[in-house]
């Protein structure tokens, strides 16, 4: 079978087809198997990490003062340099960190798809090697230069400019990580082959990039709650999409390759 970057190189040279219904109907089919179950994760986060962010802002400032500091902290105010140095280093940080565990969701998803059992544990497997260099080191290159372009437009006061850019980015990297967690690819040529991928046929991914948008909109639209039951369907989406281009055999048991490219 040829490697990932073999059929890159081959779409590159000669393109793909992908049918937009084929892809929406595999991609509602599977997340109707996982809904149920990342909602309940994805609460189980939101909760401990909630719950975390309180006491450590009320063992800094003081239990009473804390809905008033995240009260000021939402509000918009402009950045300084230094606050937007900051801003860029910790959020991206800190993202990148977070990325092995946003990649769990793709194992779930591959999972039910295989009809395979899926345990609490596997949304942290790829915090292992070789895929978590791989996912930080993508996910911090992204989340910085999306940061740095949001933040310096932020600060002249084209906050609306800044995130129109960064969805324009994101469109850019929709194949990134399961590129790297099924096609065994680095950082790098994830990125790389994720461009390819876009710019090949890049008006029915972007087609596919807003539903999934709106399929994540749609639970904050209804009352926040929802979100923990759509903000999973972009992974479907995502999925599902990767599915219709490549073959999935080669997925983990091909972890050797990981080695072949320079990052």
């Amino acid at each position: 079978m040829k490697s990932t970057l073999a059929q890159i190189e081959n779409i590159k040279n000669n393109g793909y087809s992908l049918d937009f219904s084929n892809v929406f109907d595999h991609a509602f089919e599977n997340y109707k198997k996982i809904a149920l179950y990342s909602a309940l994760i994805i609460f189980l986060v939101f909760v401990i990490f909630g719950v975390g962010a309180m006491v450590t802002i009320g063992a800094i400032y003081g239990l009473e003062h804390a809905p008033k500091i995240i009260e000021e902290s939402m509000k918009p105010s402009k950045l300084t340099l230094e606050s937007a140095l900051i801003s860029t280093v910790g959020v991206s940080l800190i993202t990148a960190l977070f990325a092995p565990f946003a990649a769990g969701f793709f194992k779930m998803a591959d999972a039910a798809d295989k009809d395979s059992e899926f345990k609490v544990s596997g949304m942290f497997h790829y915090y292992k090697a070789p895929y978590f260099i791989q996912l930080f080191v993508a996910t911090l290159i992204i989340s910085v230069v999306n940061n740095i372009i949001a933040n310096s437009l932020e600060s002249t006061g084209y906050i609306f400019l800044g995130a129109g850019i960064s969805i324009f980015i994101n469109y850019f990297m929709y194949f990134t990580v399961p590129l790297i967690v099924f096609g065994n690819l680095k950082a790098i040529d994830a990125i790389k082959g994720s461009i390819t991928l876009v710019t090949k046929n890049p008006l029915l991914i972007f087609g596919l990039f807003i539903l999934g948008m709106i399929g994540s909109i749609v639970g904050v639209v209804a009352c926040g709650v929802g979100l923990f039951f759509t903000v999973v369907f972009n992974t479907s989406l995502i999925y599902a999409t990767y599915c219709g281009i490549f073959t999935m055999e080669q997925e983990e048991d091909s972890i050797d390759t990981i080695g072949q490219s320079d990052l």
